[in-house]
């Protein structure tokens, strides 16, 4: 069977080499002619949505793993060489409501689209994913073969109707961002004690048998590894817009999450350079106790 694959980064370039491992013929595009080049001798390579959608005989599938910001210029940049029948999979980072919008409208042109929750960062996509689908069952039955070759065992489920599986993922990015910040501010602590930590011996520790035991600390413990005082690293953290997206759904729901809302609200403190709540905070703190005021040198 034949992949056509856009999006040729960091996953989409992992994803490709394991579908050819699984047997599938890929062919990829992405618009960055450097990405391109770096593949050419790995897979098919295409420099343009008229050469990928060049016609076939079979309904063709074609999988983006592209920022979400740009799935919909990608859609309509495509549109004209797409068939009926043909499927579309949207593997990024895209919010549910308008992963719903476009399943319809490319349904209004009889062309199918699934929304697939992916996780598993670059080492899952070369070596097993793990993959929430939203779509028509039919839909979803005609790509499961694929889906279970390129995920972990038991690694891919059709979780609902379309939007489900960017809901999943956005519930899955929720979670992760309050474990992600609880592990690092437990590490904060360590790095602050008396005690002279070997921070990578501990996620090891903690990885064999702790109830802690994670992905996430495997992924720290790496990093430890390599640079144990994560020298040079810079504390700014982003976000994809996912815990941006659950707060609000939860909200509409009136469901209490205080860990993943403040998770995300340190992501956003990460990158405030004037740190002005701060400076509020010591003025008045001066004002009513003649507290210090530490001046900016």
């Amino acid at each position: 069977m034949r992949i056509k694959l856009v999006g040729l980064g960091k996953m989409g370039s992992n994803l490709a080499l394991n579908l050819k491992d699984h047997g599938y013929e890929v062919i990829g595009y992405d618009a960055n002619e450097q990405v391109r080049n770096q593949l050419k001798d790995d897979i098919t390579i295409v420099d343009s949505f008229k050469e990928l959608l060049k016609s076939d005989h079979k309904r063709r599938i074609i999988w983006l793993l592209i920022p979400s910001q740009i799935v919909d210029k990608v859609l309509e940049d495509m549109l004209p060489y797409l068939n009926e029948n043909d499927i579309v999979i949207d593997g990024g980072n895209s919010n549910f409501n308008i992963s719903i919008r476009r399943y319809h409208y490319l349904k209004s042109k009889h062309i199918d689209f699934v929304d697939l929750g992916t996780s598993g960062g670059i080492k899952g996509a070369s070596h097993g994913l793990c993959l929430m689908a939203g779509g028509d069952k039919d839909v979803i039955e005609y790509l499961t073969p694929i889906f279970n070759k390129v995920s972990v065992e038991n690694g891919f489920s059709h979780v609902g109707k379309p939007g489900a599986g960017h809901f999943a993922k956005m519930v899955h990015n929720g979670i992760e961002y309050g474990m992600m910040q609880a592990i690092a501010e437990g590490f904060d602590v360590l790095e602050s004690s008396p005690y002279e930590f070997d921070l990578n011996q501990i996620t090891n520790l903690w990885n064999h048998g702790s109830v802690i035991e994670s992905k996430l600390l495997e992924h720290v413990g790496d990093a430890f590894k390599d640079n144990p005082k994560l020298s040079g690293i810079e504390g700014i953290i982003d976000d994809s817009g996912y815990g941006m997206w659950m707060i609000e759904e939860a909200m509409k729901l009136k469901v209490s999450m205080p860990v993943i809302t403040q998770s995300l609200y340190a992501r956003y403190k990460s990158r405030d350079e004037n740190h002005f709540a701060e400076k509020v905070v010591a003025a008045m703190r001066k004002e009513f106790g003649g507290h210090a005021v530490y001046k900016k040198k």
